[in-house]
């Protein structure tokens, strides 16, 4: 049964919606104690995840289960906070008219940022700590974004991944949470929300948070993009997500206080990683050259941006250091070995926790926190432009060429030999137009 599941997993090319990208059906061949399902919608202003659960329980319940039994865990916790009072009526529903309630259980969590971060959902569900560098099959467990476990339910009955469902939110005319053909352009999902309110504007692709300042409005969806954010140029959440790394060092070095506040409230600091953000501010603040073992743990770090965007009284940017080093060490092949044999959370941890209202404060964005409604239409879009790249691991290969017709669910990039990666399926029909590190189809 497991390699079944395994196998149709792989096929459909079901990968972590909520994070990276990590090909699921490699999670799938451990044997875990405990599946997470995480519906914690983390990111502030992104509501895909409650729609989920509010309208699609049956399907995230049955991947759910379809997790449990391929890793042969006997329990299963369904995580979304106590707040989504419809998404917490409707699963316990559900369980109880299918029968669910015996191997599955909710867990309501409390409205903080980064609650659904994997380290930090497994120690608040599980009471266990994730060790440096590790994941959390290190403590015997499986955390699957609710999406995933949608997909991974619609994989066993051979539907593979070709739709991504997110919110359209921020400067748009009718924010949305919508489901699109994954390579849309990032333009025509603003303009099926109305279009944008304002001339000059930026799009964030993901959340405000630990999103991306898009350089093209042609820049197509994927299948871990949750969300469209439309916002002003000028807005601080664009500003902090353009500077350069050369730019960042320079303004650490003349405004760092070495206050220590961006390790305070760091969440992986709290739950007992040796991850210090202010020591990496220091030493580039004032050591020429990128060497030394203090940056390397910025390969530890989880690119939250509490440091940045709420802990920071001078507004510098200790996320946006660490992740332009981390892309530099990782290019260089460096690889940091944990620095503690035991962890410990911090006597502070719960006293910490960053509210989300009080972030969305910070970051100027309440105004957008509107909750919108879904788009029920069916979307149809002329031209898909689909990344080879979607996941953690390889590219995948192209298994067409220019000029072929595909149908919607054709494979078009599979993975390559003994590689880590995840297959690759048209979204619309149509006609090959271009085959690179994207493929065009147009109808």
């Amino acid at each position: 049964m497991r390699a079944d599941i395994v196998d149709k997993v792989r096929a459909a090319g079901v990968v972590g919606a909520g994070g990276a990208g990590f090909p699921t059906h490699v999670k799938l061949q451990f044997e875990v104690q405990m599946v997470l399902a995480n519906g914690a919608s983390c990111e502030p202003l992104l509501a895909g995840d409650p729609y989920l659960m509010t309208h699609q329980p049956g399907p995230v319940l049955d991947g759910l289960i379809a997790v449990m039994n391929c890793t042969g865990s006997d329990e299963g916790t369904i995580c979304l906070k106590s707040k989504h009072t419809r998404a917490l009526a409707t699963l316990r529903e559900k369980m109880s008219e299918n029968g669910y309630a015996g191997r599955i259980k909710v867990f309501e969590l409390e409205d903080f940022y980064p609650a659904g971060d994997e380290f930090i959902l497994v120690n608040e569900v599980l009471g266990k700590i994730v060790p440096e560098g590790g994941i959390p099959l290190n403590v015997l467990a499986v955390v699957s974004n609710v999406e995933s476990l949608l997909n991974v339910s619609r994989a066993i009955t051979d539907i593979p991944v070709t739709d991504r469902y997110l919110t359209v939110c921020g400067e748009v005319n009718q924010a949305m949470v919508c489901k699109v053909p994954i390579g849309t352009p990032a333009n025509a999902v603003i303009q099926l929300a109305g279009g944008p309110r304002i001339s000059d504007f930026s799009i964030v692709m993901g959340g405000p948070m630990m999103g991306k300042v898009l350089t093209s409005g042609s820049a197509p969806i994927t299948k871990t993009t949750s969300g469209i954010i439309v916002l002003p140029s000028n807005h601080n959440v664009v500003r902090d997500k353009c500077r350069s790394l050369d730019q960042m060092r320079f303004i650490a070095k003349s405004a760092c206080t070495q206050c220590s506040r961006c390790t305070d409230l760091c969440p992986r600091y709290l739950i007992g990683h040796a991850l210090e953000p202010h020591r990496i501010m220091r030493h580039l603040a004032y050591n020429p050259g990128w060497a030394g073992d203090v940056l390397d743990d910025a390969l530890i770090c989880s690119e939250c941006g509490v440091c940045e965007k709420f802990a920071c009284p001078m507004m510098l940017s200790p996320r946006e250091i660490n992740a332009a080093v981390k892309q530099k060490l990782l290019k260089e092949g460096v690889k940091r070995e944990p620095k503690r044999e035991a962890y410990q959370v911090s006597i502070f941890n719960d006293t910490r926790k960053i509210p989300l209202n009080r972030l969305m404060e910070r970051l100027e964005v309440t105004k957008y926190d509107i909750h919108p409604p879904f788009y029920g239409d069916d979307i149809r879009v002329n031209q898909v432009s689909i990344p080879l790249q979607q996941h953690l691991g390889q590219p995948a290969v192209p298994v067409v060429k220019t000029g072929d017709r595909v149908n919607k669910g054709d494979l078009i990039g599979e993975i390559p030999e003994g590689a880590l990666g995840a297959r690759v399926h048209a979204s619309i029909d149509g006609k090959v137009e271009a085959v690179g590190e994207n493929i065009v189809i147009k109808q």
